[in-house]
């Protein structure tokens, strides 16, 4: 079983474009009963309104995201990229609708205050939604996007979110 420690974000030394544009990330909320998790490679840290903050873009299709609005908090993983390459692609390309995903993964999952997240992480983020806006096609002021990033209209949502614990692996 993996052993985590809280961290203090802002003394970390990370590449936020390393571990979301390249390592990908994990996507996790809980609904009651309901579990899923959803493989992300969009997204940001930062600061904003005086607080740490991460924000994740979800795909209006996504079982996760009926998850994610149904739940004040969710976690944000990320993991040695080389060693679960094959468990991020499975979470991204398959849906929790059809299939209990946890089932055909080496990963394991454990829960920060009922909020779940994967012991295999090597770090995760708690995350307090805050701020939620979907994309409209009017909002673009490059519609190349558009064309290129949502030919059928499947536009993610964006969800702002206070990031309330950082865990490290120890």
């Amino acid at each position: 079983m993996s052993q985590f420690k809280q961290a203090d974000i802002r003394k970390m030394d990370m590449n936020p474009f390393q571990l979301i544009g390249n390592d990908w990330m994990l996507i996790t909320a809980k609904d009651g009963s309901r579990m899923n998790t959803m493989t992300a490679s969009w997204g940001g840290l930062g600061v904003l309104w005086n607080k740490d903050v991460a924000f994740v873009m979800i795909r209006n299709s996504r079982y996760t995201k009926e998850l994610v609005d149904a739940s004040e908090a969710f976690t944000i993983s990320f993991f040695d990229h080389k060693k679960y390459a094959e468990d991020l692609s499975f979470f991204g390309t398959t849906s929790g609708r059809s299939e209990d995903k946890l089932i055909n993964s080496r990963l394991h999952l454990t829960d920060t205050e009922g909020v779940p997240y994967f012991e295999e992480a090597k770090l995760v983020l708690k995350c307090k939604k805050m701020f939620r806006q979907e994309l409209v096609p009017g909002s673009f002021l490059d519609n190349s996007l558009l064309d290129k990033f949502y030919p059928d209209f499947d536009l993610h949502c964006m969800y702002v979110c206070e990031i309330t614990e950082a865990l490290v692996q120890e």
